[in-house]
């Protein structure tokens, strides 16, 4: 049975008091809640190691809370609940996750079936041609027969996005997306997102640069994994005592030539 209509009051995505270690006796994230709007823009900062990937994963169904809870349009996302067929391909046509390292999500012969893989599995029609459209967008189409492993990291990263949104999810999670692409490649992200206004978006960073075209609203995560903040990204960003406390910024010492000396803030994306 496919899950109960959802209002549109309704979160699209919610943690609810979610915990989730690897097994090492620590857990990354810890007592972490938030809901997600349809159409909204989230911004995940945090420093290496705050649990930002396990986030996405979490809600990509790639993992499961080892305490709390995780829905997506109101059903709740567990082993049990993607065991059902039905749901799980409702699940996976809704929702998207591109890996901050590419190389975990390719493995087809070519760039064109690399591409046509998701929307094919999807039941969408006429993939192939799915495939080239979105490679035209990514600048990938004159590597349309090549294989995804002769690409250059960047080139690898937009294959990447190029497979997601080819299966047109409502649901895009993108990990440091911006860390191997050029700044032609970022430019071409940002103003697609802004121009899919109905796509909720959910993307983790360090480059507070890069945050302000990413989203508006922002969760900051400490470096256990709890969280910091849940609100305006441009009042994040403002906050250079939370910025300290996540690890997003430091300060350090400026010693100029007439022997006087200085504290500066410098963050991550010199935002400061």
């Amino acid at each position: 049975m496919i899950a109960t209509e959802i209002t549109p009051e309704m979160a699209m995505l919610q943690f609810d008091s979610v915990a989730f270690g690897y097994g090492d006796g620590g857990r990354v994230l810890d007592d972490v809640s938030f809901d997600l709007a349809a159409g909204e823009r989230l911004v995940v900062l945090g420093a290496n190691g705050c649990g930002k990937s396990t986030l996405l994963k979490l809600a990509n169904g790639l993992l499961f809370a080892d305490s709390g809870i995780v829905r997506y349009q109101g059903r709740r996302l567990d082993r049990a609940g993607l065991a059902a067929k039905d749901w799980r391909r409702e699940f996976r046509a809704s929702v998207g996750l591109v890996f901050q390292h590419p190389e975990a999500m390719l493995f087809n012969p070519s760039v064109g079936e690399e591409i046509a893989y998701g929307p094919q599995r999807l039941g969408k029609p006429n993939p192939e041609g799915l495939a080239l459209e979105w490679a035209r967008r990514l600048g990938l189409e004159r590597h349309i027969e090549r294989a995804p492993f002769a690409l250059s990291g960047g080139e690898k990263q937009r294959l990447a996005l190029a497979c997601v949104l080819a299966c047109e999810p409502r649901l895009l999670l993108l990990d440091e997306p911006t860390a191997n692409l050029d700044p032609r490649a970022i430019g071409w992200l940002i103003d697609h997102l802004a121009g899919a206004t109905q796509l909720a978006v959910m993307t983790t960073t360090q480059n507070l640069a890069l945050a302000v075209e990413l989203g508006q609203r922002a969760l900051v995560l400490s470096e256990a994994g709890r969280i910091l903040f849940d609100g305006l990204l441009e009042v994040a960003l403002a906050d250079t005592e939370l910025l300290v406390e996540a690890n997003l910024a430091h300060r350090h010492l400026h010693r100029h030539q007439d022997g006087t000396q200085h504290r500066h803030l410098h963050s991550h994306g010199d935002w400061s």
